[in-house]
C-alpha cells in the first residue's frame, strides 16, 4: 500500500512539538478548506492534512507512527513481520474516526482502534499479478495446455503482512500467441482483503529464441547453406519447418542472399498463416585436395568472371 508521510503533509520536521504541529494544521486547513479554496485538489489536500493531524496530535498514535516510518520506503509501506497495531487510541477520538474518510495506510495502522476494533472495513479487491510464460515457436501452431506454478504475496490485514501463497494451475495457451501477448486468468491473482474478491492473473507470453528460425512479423526466416555446385547446378534439399521437414527445389545459378519463399510454413495468428523464407548462403568446403584445386583452377581459367566488376 502507499505510505503516508504525515510530517511532509503538514510541512513540519519529525522533531516538531505539538504546538508547531497544531499551528501548521490550522494554517493548511484554512488554506485548503473546500468552502474557501478554489484549487481543484483542495478537498484531497484538506483530507490529507486532517489525517496527518489526527495521527500527530496524539502522542500514542504519533509514537506508533514513528516506529513504522522506517518501513515506508520509496512511497510504499511494508509492515514488519508479525507486526500488529497496539490499539493505543486517545480517549475521545473514536468520533473523529467515524466521521472521516481515511487512506488505506491509516486504516491499516489505526483503523482497528475505532469503536474498540469493531468498525467494519470495506471489502477490497486483490491486486492483479503478472508472470512470464516461455513458449516455443512450435507450440504457437495450436492450442496447448500448460501447468504453471507461481507465488503470490498475501494482502496486508490489520497492519500485518500475510504469508506468501504458492499456487499451481493448468492453463490453456491459444494458438497464434505472439511475444508480449497477455492472457487473463480471472480470479487467480492475490487475495482481496476484508472479504473482497481475488485479483486476476495475467500470463505474459515470451517466445523462446529458436536455434534455426528468426521471426519477421508472422513470417519465419531460415538460413539455407548450399555447396557451390548446388547453387550453380540447382538441387533438391531438405529444409526444416516448424511442422516437419520438406523438400525444396533450389534453382540453378542461385546467389547468396537470395530468398526462396515457402508458402504457409510461417507463424499462425489472427490474420492468417505466414510464410517461411529460406535465405541462401553459399558455403565453401573447409578442405580441398589436389583434385579439387585443379578443378577450381580449370574453372577459373575457362570463365572470365569478375564478381567485383561493379567496383571498377
Amino acid at each position: 500500500m502507499d505510505f503516508k508521510d504525515y510530517y511532509a503533509a503538514l510541512g513540519v520536521d519529525p522533531t516538531a512539538d505539538v504546538k508547531t504541529i497544531k499551528t501548521a494544521y490550522r494554517r493548511l486547513a484554512r488554506k485548503y478548506h473546500p468552502d474557501v479554496s478554489t484549487e481543484s485538489s483542495a478537498e484531497a489536500k484538506f483530507k490529507e492534512v486532517a489525517e496527518a493531524y489526527e495521527v500527530l496530535k496524539d502522542s500514542a498514535r504519533r509514537a506508533e507512527y514513528d516506529d513504522l516510518r522506517k518501513y515506508g520506503q520509496g512511497g510504499r509501506f511494508e509492515a514488519p513481520p508479525g507486526w500488529q497495531p497496539n490499539g493505543r487510541a486517545a480517549a475521545g477520538a473514536q468520533g473523529d474516526f467515524q466521521q472521516r474518510d481515511y487512506s488505506d495506510f491509516f486504516e491499516s495502522v489505526f483503523g482497528a482502534q475505532a469503536n474498540g476494533g469493531q468498525r467494519a472495513r470495506a471489502p477490497r479487491r486483490g491486486q492483479d499479478a503478472e508472470i512470464e510464460v516461455a513458449v516455443f515457436l512450435e507450440e504457437t501452431l495450436e492450442e496447448h495446455q500448460r501447468t504453471i506454478s507461481y507465488q503470490l504475496s498475501a494482502p496486508v490485514e490489520r497492519g500485518r503482512q500475510g504469508q506468501p501463497v504458492s499456487k499451481t494451475l493448468k492453463v490453456k495457451v491459444p494458438a497464434g500467441v505472439s511475444d508480449g501477448d497477455r492472457i487473463r486468468i480471472k480470479g487467480q491473482g492475490p487475495a482481496g482483503s476484508n472479504g473482497g474478491p481475488n485479483g486476476d492473473l495475467y500470463l505474459i507470453i515470451r517466445i523462446a529464441p529458436h536455434p534455426l528460425f528468426d521471426i519477421d512479423g508472422n513470417n519465419l526466416l531460415v538460413t539455407l547453406p548450399l555447396a557451390p555446385w548446388e547453387a550453380a547446378l540447382g538441387a533438391k534439399v531438405t529444409v526444416p519447418t516448424l511442422s516437419g521437414k520438406i523438400t525444396l527445389t533450389v534453382p540453378a545459378n542461385s546467389q547468396t542472399g537470395q530468398q526462396l519463399r515457402i508458402r504457409g510454413k510461417g507463424l499462425v495468428n489472427k490474420q492468417g498463416t505466414g510464410d517461411l523464407y529460406a535465405l541462401i548462403k553459399v558455403v565453401m568446403p573447409q578442405q580441398a585436395d589436389d583434385r579439387a584445386r585443379d578443378l577450381w583452377t580449370q574453372l577459373a581459367a575457362q570463365y572470365a568472371f569478375n564478381p567485383r566488376a561493379e567496383w571498377e
